[in-house]
Parts: structure tokens; C-alpha cells; sequence
């Protein structure tokens, strides 16, 4: 869809074909991305002033934090990265560095923007890989003298005839199993990590960079069917047509653009560390301000060039179980000033995620069973004696939203999924009988089902 079509009436009644509730997350994270395309209408010198709003996402776990995110920059074809608060540390800790997701968001954009020029180039990239395995079929003949001028080179002619009737069949598909043989590129060994300090792996990529480019890539031949012969040469077609400094380019660009950043469990790192705790939680803080001038705006470098981030739009999220968005940096608070609170899943909300999104977990499981020629249909007191057992698990127990349905589901399925290539051609209908007889037993027993469900 064009992005000028995307108004925020239009993201959120996207995101409400895969996503269940949360209309206040929805709704803020539609304004942020059409505040977006709003900016990029702006004059240059006023363009430059104008931030996103980054935004806050608070609610247990499994509520559709993450999926909001991931499918909010899948609808724009923004490039996105989810990360984790807790897999970074403090400068001089031994762990990830902060600015490191930033290096991670420009290797997604870079993707994005191969998939993008691969398409443009496919058909061009196709000829050639014709003509490559016709070269392979066919291979030149060895060299003959020039014909007088004026004569007929028969020889020639005939090899070019040859070549159209190769041509016809391979169109055809009628040379799928003739076998060619290919020469595949191998890849440059890696360098043995010589830096082992998170606030070095810039350095380190630096340096495994520098030497990719000097050590010879080894190459092989192989004889494969025309058939695996395609892709590869494809693949090979593709990569030159390409200008790889063009796609780095592109791609700085989009990340800078249109980049988005999820900062999942950043309730983790709140919290003040004065008072000199120890153990894991002593870069608590070190985190959120090696997290704050990324977030704030600052340039990144990266092996593709200086990346800024002050158009990056961040979403960060946590259950903020035992601490509250307050613990968090002032300056860091001050940086997400869009705050949602998601709420609980109810009851008739697990039956509307059993039923009503595009890859509901039902349609996944037709549609696995179907390979196996078997039909499934889930009757609708089935699905809400899920919904129901769902809800009392999650209240009895841990509440871990939605993704209990994935446990309950393999549960109700188990013996079906099991039984399935026995019973090809068959029609099994899963009603809320049989939803009982396979989970009641644990469902009321509550120290079982913090083990099972």
C-alpha cells in the first residue's frame, strides 16, 4: 500500500486483521508513523527540527507488544529490530554493546534493500542465467579459421540452430535433470575473535571487514542438474547487476528514515543501583545511559558508514512487574513521551484470537494437519472451552497471555498430530468434549499445570 494511503484509520484497521484489542497501542503507534510521512512533507530547514515521538508500550507479557511493532514497520517496509534491554552492559562489562542494534538495524535495511533492487533486476538476471546455461549445454566450440569473405560459416549456423532448439526445450523444462557443471563462490574464513569486550565489537567487525577483503575467496566447481544449477546462477546474475556500495548506501538512508527500534523488556533495567548493589544488576543504569544517546539522537558507526539516529522511531515495552516507568532515567523517560498501557487479556479475547486473525493459530494448525491429507475443524464450543481454560490458567498460574493458547492447542492435538499420516482422507472434529477430556484433569490441578500448561 502507498504510503500516502496510509492514514492512521487505515494502520490501525491493518493491524486489526492479526492483532486482537489493544485499540490505544494501535492508535499511537498509527500516529507515529504517519507523523512520519508528515515530516518528509516539510520544508528541508524545518524537516531537520521535527522528532518522532517514541513510545512506550506497558503490559504483561504476551499481549501483542512485540507483534504491534513487528508488523506496524512490515506494513511500510520499514526496516526493524527487536532487541532485548537485558542482553546489553554497561561500557566495560562484558556483554553486547548498546550501540550495536544500530549496526543491527542497517544489516536489516540492507536486506531490505537487496530484496527491493533484486526484483527490479530479476528479469534481466533471468536472461543471463539463460544464456549461461545454454553457454553450459552447449559449451563453444573450439576455435576454426575465419571463413573466406563472402562464403556461408555452415558451422556456425548450425551451432546457432542448435542453440534455438536448446533454448525451446529449456523453456520447455524438458533439461531440468541434464547436469552442467557450475562454479560455486565459497566464502572467506572468518578471523578467530582476538577482542572479547562488548565496547570493542565495533573493532572487531573492523577488523574481520579488512579481512574478508584481502583473503582470496576459494571457489569450487560442482555438477548439479539444471534445476539446482538456476538458483545459484541466479543468485550469481543477481549479485553483479548489483552496485553493492549503492545498496549500503540506500540502506544508511532507510535506516536513518525509516528505521524502528523495539526495546523489549526495558522495565529490566530500571531501577536505582545506588547503595552499591552487586551481581548482574550493577550496569542497570550504565544501560539506560549508554541507551539514552542513542535513543536522544547521536551518529553510529558502522562498517556501511555513520548512521544517525534522531528520525529512528523507538518503541520500547516492558510488564513493569516490580518497578514502574518512574525508575527509568529522567532523560530517558523524557525520551518516550508517548506512554500505553496494554491491557490483560480477557476472556472473549482468546476466543477472537482463536478465530479472527488472518494466520490464527487454528488456521495454522488445518493447514499443517491438511499435508498430511487430513481436515480438522474446530467446532465453536471448542474454541471457547480453550478460551476459557486460557483465561483460568492464566489467572490460577503465571499469566503469560496469549501464548498460552500455543500450549493448550498442542495439548488438545496432540494424539491428531501424532496419529495424522495414519489417517489420511479423514475428517476429525475437535469439539469441546474432547478439549475437556484432554485438559481438564491438569487444568484443575494447579501445581500440574504450572509444569504442563
Amino acid at each position: 500500500m502507498p504510503e500516502p494511503e496510509l492514514t492512521p484509520r487505515r494502520i490501525v484497521a491493518e493491524l486489526d486483521r492479526d492483532i486482537v484489542g489493544q485499540a490505544d497501542a494501535k492508535r499511537a503507534v498509527a500516529i507515529a508513523l504517519r507523523n512520519r510521512w508528515r515530516r518528509r512533507q516539510l520544508p528541508d530547514e524545518l524537516r531537520a527540527q521535527v522528532t518522532p515521538k517514541n513510545i512506550l508500550l506497558i503490559g504483561p507479557t504476551g499481549v501483542g507488544k512485540t507483534e504491534i511493532a513487528r508488523r506496524l514497520a512490515t506494513l511500510v517496509g520499514a526496516p526493524f529490530v527487536k532487541t532485548e534491554a537485558t542482553k546489553y552492559t554497561e561500557v566495560g562489562y562484558y556483554g553486547r554493546d548498546v550501540e550495536s542494534l544500530i549496526r543491527d538495524l542497517v544489516e536489516a535495511a540492507i536486506l531490505l534493500v537487496r530484496e527491493s533492487e533484486r526484483k527490479r533486476v530479476q528479469e534481466q538476471a533471468e536472461a543471463r542465467v539463460e544464456d549461461r546455461l545454454l553457454d553450459l549445454l552447449l559449451p563453444p566450440a573450439p576455435h576454426a579459421p575465419a571463413p573466406p569473405p563472402g562464403a556461408v560459416d555452415e558451422a556456425a549456423e548450425r551451432r546457432a540452430r542448435s542453440r534455438e532448439k536448446l533454448r525451446a526445450r529449456l523453456a520447455a523444462g524438458e533439461l531440468e535433470d541434464r547436469e552442467v557443471e557450475v562454479t560455486v563462490p565459497g566464502r572467506a574464513a572468518a578471523p578467530v575473535s582476538i577482542l572479547g569486550a562488548g565496547n570493542m565489537e565495533q573493532m572487531e567487525m573492523d577488523i574481520q571487514g579488512m579481512f574478508e577483503k584481502i583473503m582470496p575467496k576459494p571457489s569450487q566447481a560442482r555438477r548439479v542438474a539444471v534445476r539446482e544449477a538456476r538458483p545459484i546462477l541466479l543468485q550469481q546474475e543477481v549479485d553483479s547487476l548489483l552496485d553493492p556500495e549503492k545498496v549500503n548506501q540506500a540502506a544508511v538512508e532507510l535506516a536513518q528514515e525509516s528505521g524502528i527500534v523495539f526495546i523489549d523488556e526495558i522495565d529490566k533495567v530500571a531501577g536505582d543501583d545506588g547503595g552499591g548493589s552487586r551481581g548482574p544488576d550493577v550496569s542497570r543504569q550504565g544501560v539506560q545511559r549508554d541507551l539514552l544517546p542513542i535513543v536522544e539522537g547521536t551518529t553510529v558507526n558502522t562498517k556501511h558508514g555513520p548512521v544517525k539516529t534522531d528520525h529512528v522511531l523507538f518503541i520500547a515495552a516492558g510488564a513493569f512487574h516490580r518497578t514502574k516507568p518512574s525508575d527509568l532515567m529522567p532523560e530517558l523517560q523524557g525520551r518516550f513521551p508517548i506512554r500505553v498501557e496494554m491491557h490483560d487479556l480477557a476472556r472473549d479475547d482468546f476466543a477472537r484470537i482463536l478465530r479472527e486473525p488472518r494466520a490464527s493459530l487454528l488456521r495454522q494448525y488445518e493447514a499443517l494437519l491438511s499435508t498430511e491429507g487430513v481436515q480438522v475443524e474446530f467446532s465453536d464450543d471448542a474454541i471457547e472451552a480453550m478460551a476459557d481454560l486460557a483465561f483460568q490458567v492464566n489467572r490460577s498460574t503465571q499469566n503469560i497471555g496469549a501464548r498460552r493458547l500455543h500450549t493448550i492447542l498442542e495439548r488438545v492435538l496432540d494424539e491428531i498430530s501424532f496419529d495424522a499420516p495414519e489417517k489420511k482422507g479423514e475428517r476429525l472434529l475437535v469439539d469441546a468434549p474432547l478439549v475437556r477430556r484432554r485438559l481438564e484433569d491438569v487444568a484443575k490441578d494447579e501445581d500440574l499445570s504450572r509444569y504442563i500448561l
